[in-house]
C-alpha cells in the first residue's frame, strides 16, 4: 500500500487557499509539489471541510470497511453452514 505524501491538514490547507482565488490552481499545485488532478480530486473528496471534519471522514471510512469485511465473513459463515445443512437432508 502507497505510503500518504501529504497530510489531511496540508490538503485541506490547499484547498482553503485555492477557494480564495488570489493565485491559480496550477501555481499553488507547483509549490505544493502535486499535480492538478490530485488538487480536484482532493476537493471532490473533501469539499469545504474543515480538519477535524476530515479526520472524522478518515475514520469512518476505515470503521466501514472494517464492518464490511465482518458482514462478508459471516456471510461466507452463513453460505458454508447452508451447504453443510443440505449435504445432510
Amino acid at each position: 500500500m502507497k505510503i500518504r505524501q501529504f497530510t489531511e491538514d496540508q490538503i485541506i490547507k490547499l484547498l482553503q487557499d485555492g477557494k480564495k482565488g488570489e493565485r491559480s490552481v496550477e501555481d499553488l499545485c507547483r509549490d505544493f509539489g502535486c499535480s492538478p488532478a490530485s488538487y480536484y480530486a482532493w476537493k471532490k473528496k473533501y469539499g469545504d471541510t474543515n480538519a477535524d471534519e476530515a479526520r472524522r471522514l478518515r475514520r469512518l471510512e476505515k470503521e466501514n470497511a472494517r464492518l464490511l469485511r465482518i458482514v462478508g465473513q459471516q456471510r461466507l459463515e452463513i453460505d458454508a453452514m447452508k451447504d453443510v445443512i443440505e449435504k445432510k437432508r
